[in-house]
């Protein structure tokens, strides 16, 4: 038996938020792995004469920062959920995420989004409460 956690208010909002920022998330995905690939300045200054503990080949240096690399490891963890959960979706939903986060208009209010699918407010509101609360699941917030 599977019990559901609740969700702080806060968590929703960050979540909410990581769904309104997906492409931005893309482009700031690329952006860094295109940093970690192409330094500007090769960072290994190695004064004290020792041994480095990076490997010596330029592509294994490379493969090393793009694994380790915490920042790009979490923003491909919300990109891999949003995507999850957005693949799962029946279509209904996903057109109500779509207007919802996605819509190239901007923002669309409840009404709109209920005008564009034929559902009431409420309903699309209870989608995007689930489609938020899968997302959680997924990266296991609470």
């Amino acid at each position: 038996m599977t019990t559901t956690i609740k969700m702080t208010k806060t968590t929703f909002k960050k979540l909410e938020s990581e769904w309104y920022n997906y492409h931005h998330t893309l482009k700031e995905i690329s952006k860094l792995r295109e940093e970690i690939m192409n330094p500007y300045q090769e960072e290994e200054m190695n004064h004290e004469g020792g041994q480095s503990n990076l490997p010596g080949q330029p592509t294994e240096r490379i493969a090393t920062r793009l694994t380790t690399s915490k920042q790009l490891n979490y923003l491909n963890e919300i990109v891999d959920a949003v995507e999850r959960v957005y693949n799962a979706l029946p279509d209904n939903y996903k057109k109500v995420a779509r207007l919802r986060y996605w819509n190239k208009n901007g923002k669309l209010k409840w009404e709109g989004i209920a005008l564009e699918t034929g559902m009431s407010e409420r309903q699309a509101r209870r989608w995007r409460n689930e489609i938020i609360q899968a997302t959680g699941e997924v990266l296991g917030w609470r």
